[in-house]
């Protein structure tokens, strides 16, 4: 490692707690983790406490727990979370806490070989569908972040945690003298390409190159984001950490095209690898998948959760990513999504589509916003891909070339 753990630890908690997160004095805090990763929950507790916050709690899931109920609970049990756990979620929505996820899974292989029917069912739709409405329209202030464990080196095939976590310190730009600045100078830049972006009011964008030709339909109401969000309080905070992308939510009914990932993924839910997989979009609708490894996960999915074969999100990175810039495919869609372009299927953002705060769920879907209980990013982008801009009048305009992020202002 490049510098003491310790060290390095305190830089980590001190640019999630202030910047990623921006806890407030008097604002509890919520963060959700793998007991692997009980090491950096608490460094992030002390230093949220340290800032002011009223109460910290560490919320463990366990996969190990989700592996034993797809091989042995009765049918109508699966994906059943518990009143107590619901209720939690939706109190959330007065109590605002801070909401910080740990991510890296430490046993990528545990669920190889189970029913994916059973697999499928065993996610805690009931439970996303409380808390994705909080996120979706950042009603509080939450962030996304990597804490590398041994299961999870392994898996990426770095020869050990602290190699990871140099590269992790890469990603998040710790590695700079002083963090929080490098941070706000890059979300400056990225800021930067948002307003370019949606100053030109594309009506579509089209990502094309090997295994990919797709065009996609963007709604008026449809705004470029970046890195910064701002909760409903007026806070402002990081969602995901690294980011390196400028990305919104398109009108779900307007995909046309086939698309082909450009790295493997990890279907979280599903517990499964996935590679080579590709994907006909007619519609609006994905009509086809077909991957080299996972695919009976990603059909079940499709299957099982109402509106997941529609698009939710398009995203553009290009080659300043420093997630790229460490060389390494971390099979975890944080940092994987991040090293490319990338499309994502499931539900969409109200934040990053004007006047869809105040709908209802039906009224977002009658508008052109995506909803659904899942979200799942997938990588198209590669030096090879280019990224137009198409007008309403059916000019075009160069967004990405060789890679690079061209758009004028």
């Amino acid at each position: 490692m490049s510098e003491p753990f310790d060290h390095l630890l305190e830089k980590y908690a001190t640019l999630v707690i202030r910047l990623g997160v921006n806890v407030q004095p008097g604002q509890p805090v919520v963060i959700q983790c793998l007991p692997e990763q009980a090491a950096v929950a608490r460094a992030l507790a002390e230093e949220a406490y340290r800032v002011g916050a009223r109460s910290v709690a560490i919320k463990y899931d366990d996969p190990h727990l989700q592996r034993a109920a797809v091989l042995h609970a009765p049918e109508e049990t699966l994906g059943v979370s518990s009143p107590f756990d619901l209720d939690e979620v939706r109190s959330w929505r007065e109590s605002k806490p801070a909401l910080i996820r740990l991510t890296g899974n430490p046993h990528p292989g545990l669920m190889d070989g189970l029913d994916p029917a059973r697999l499928a069912k065993s996610a805690p739709t009931d439970r996303i569908g409380e808390l994705f409405p909080l996120i979706s329209t950042s009603h509080l202030a939450w962030t996304i972040v990597g804490a590398p464990t041994p299961g999870w080196a392994a898996s990426v095939g770095v020869a050990s945690v602290a190699e990871l976590w140099d590269a992790v310190a890469t990603a998040m730009r710790l590695d700079e003298d002083d963090p929080v600045a490098a941070w706000r100078a890059h979300i400056a830049k990225l800021k930067g390409r948002a307003d370019a972006l949606n100053g030109h009011a594309f009506d579509r964008v089209r990502y094309q190159g090997p295994g990919t030709d797709v065009t996609i339909g963007l709604a008026p109401q449809s705004r470029w984001q970046s890195a910064e969000s701002e909760s409903s309080d007026g806070v402002a905070f990081v969602p995901n950490m690294p980011t390196e992308e400028v990305f919104l939510s398109p009108d779900w009914r307007r995909a046309d095209g086939t698309v082909r990932t450009a790295a493997p993924f990890f279907l979280a839910t599903m517990g499964a690898m996935v590679e080579g997989l590709e994907l006909e979009l007619r519609d609006g609708t994905i009509t086809g998948a077909r991957a080299d490894r996972g695919e009976a996960e990603v059909q079940q999915q499709f299957e099982l959760i109402p509106r997941s074969r529609h698009l939710g999100e398009i995203a553009i990175v290009d080659r300043d990513s420093k997630v790229r810039e460490t060389g390494l495919v971390y099979k975890d869609m944080l940092f994987d999504e991040n090293a490319g372009s990338h499309i994502a299927w499931g539900a969409g953002f109200a934040f990053a589509f004007e006047g869809a705060d105040g709908q209802t769920p039906q009224e977002r879907i009658d508008a052109g916003l995506n909803q659904s209980n899942t979200h799942v990013d997938i990588v198209i982008g590669s030096p090879e891909v280019q990224i137009d801009g198409i007008r309403a009048d059916g000019s075009v305009v160069p967004v990405t070339r060789g890679d690079a992020f061209v758009l004028d202002a």
